[in-house]
């Protein structure tokens, strides 16, 4: 366990393209420095040695292998216009896991990928549990060391394709979809916990209700970090990701309450 629940954060980095949400002023990194974290999930940009090295003063960073990218949505022959795309067919997240394999050779702070949204990748692309160990091979292929990640919803634990996934994710990653959760953050944990057995987990809090196109209301926001806080002194949880360095200037209340308790943590 980290020595402090701050040392327990991560920190979703990279601009993201999001409905009702401006281009941010906070470049990749800046959210670990804002919140005074030493975790980042990379996301939302290629995963190369170059991207990577500016986060090369951070301890430890995992990257999105179901990858989120831009895609150009403008007129044709117009460089105006693009859109975030998250691609996860098989194909792409077997390439990605083997790319950052390689590149986490060149770049040490490279813990581990992260599949986001898996259940997109069943829905959307037919993805089957059962590739998920090809997936973590590949993620294995240069570099055995790297952990994978799954993102979890608290409203989707009950879907049958879970424990057999569960075997083959070194860390599962829960996220409570809309803010008024919140309450039964703890009920979730119990249940994921039911669901992935030993897996270490990771609980992920947003700065922004995505369903109400909103900041996460402070006195819920507040709830949560204060169960995160005392769960993961439970040592029931192994601690926490924000989402993230790109709503910083987005949800500023959220940001600085945030920052605020962390500080004394």
């Amino acid at each position: 366990m980290a020595g402090s629940f701050r040392e327990a954060g991560w920190v979703w980095e990279g601009v993201a393209t999001a409905a009702g949400v401006w281009p941010t002023i906070y470049g990749v990194g800046e959210g670990a420095r804002y919140f005074g974290l030493s975790g980042v999930n990379f996301m939302f940009h290629p995963n190369t040695v170059s991207n990577l090295r500016k986060l090369a003063d951070v301890p430890r960073v995992v990257c999105d292998i179901s990858k989120w990218c831009f895609e150009h949505v403008g007129e044709p022959g117009s460089e105006i216009g693009f859109t975030g795309v998250h691609r996860g067919d098989p194909a792409t997240v077997l390439a990605e896991a083997e790319n950052l394999s390689r590149v986490s050779l060149a770049c040490p702070n490279v813990v581990g990928g992260i599949i986001d949204d898996f259940t997109t990748l069943v829905d959307r692309y037919g993805v089957t549990a059962a590739q998920v160990p090809d997936f973590r091979a590949a993620l294995h292929s240069a570099n055995p060391h790297l952990d994978l990640w799954v993102v979890a919803y608290s409203h989707q634990l009950d879907l049958d394709l879970w424990p057999a996934l569960a075997p083959y994710i070194d860390v599962a990653n829960l996220w409570l979809w809309n803010c008024q959760e919140i309450p039964r953050l703890e009920q979730h944990v119990d249940r994921c916990r039911t669901v992935f057995g030993d897996t270490p987990l990771i609980v992920g809090s947003y700065l922004r209700d995505f369903p109400s196109r909103r900041g996460v209301p402070l006195d819920l926001l507040a709830r949560q970090y204060e169960t995160m806080h005392r769960l993961w002194q439970q040592g029931r949880i192994l601690g926490f990701s924000i989402l993230g360095a790109f709503l910083i200037d987005q949800d500023i209340p959220q940001a600085e309450w945030v920052r605020d308790f962390l500080r004394g943590c």
